[in-house]
Order: structure tokens, then C-alpha cells, then sequence
């Protein structure tokens, strides 16, 4: 379901984001930053990282083996 005023498609590109991700935050120089693959630029922002093992259950299960004093 869409929200409100949303329009069907796909979205354009987020270049600013991804720009700023690879000049400011990984602070690439501009030729190293346009020389990357989209796959590249994945990787080195983390989208190829596994998803948390750290879910609830890891944290009930840690609560249950460390609770706090009362």
C-alpha cells in the first residue's frame, strides 16, 4: 500500500546521499569515488554486511543469564 501522494515507479537515484556517503563520510577523492562500482560502493558502505544476530531473543536470553539485582 502507498502513503499518501506517493506515485507509482521507481524512485530516482539518491545522488546526494550517495554522494555525500563517499566524498564526506568515507572522504574518497572524487576520482577514487566515480571510479567505483555500484558493488564496490555497496561493500564499503556495509550493504553487504550480515544482518545482527542481536535480536530479542539474544537479549532476553542475556537478561535471563544476567539479570539485574533487585
Amino acid at each position: 500500500m502507498r502513503a499518501a501522494g506517493e506515485t507509482a515507479g521507481p524512485r530516482p537515484f539518491p545522488w546526494a546521499r550517495v554522494m555525500h556517503a563517499g566524498l564526506f563520510l568515507l572522504r574518497l577523492e572524487p576520482k577514487a569515488f566515480w571510479a567505483l562500482t555500484p558493488a564496490e560502493f555497496c561493500a564499503l558502505t556495509g550493504g553487504f554486511a550480515p544482518a545482527s544476530a542481536f535480536d530479542r531473543g539474544a537479549l532476553q536470553r542475556l537478561m535471563a543469564a544476567f539479570p539485574d539485582e533487585t
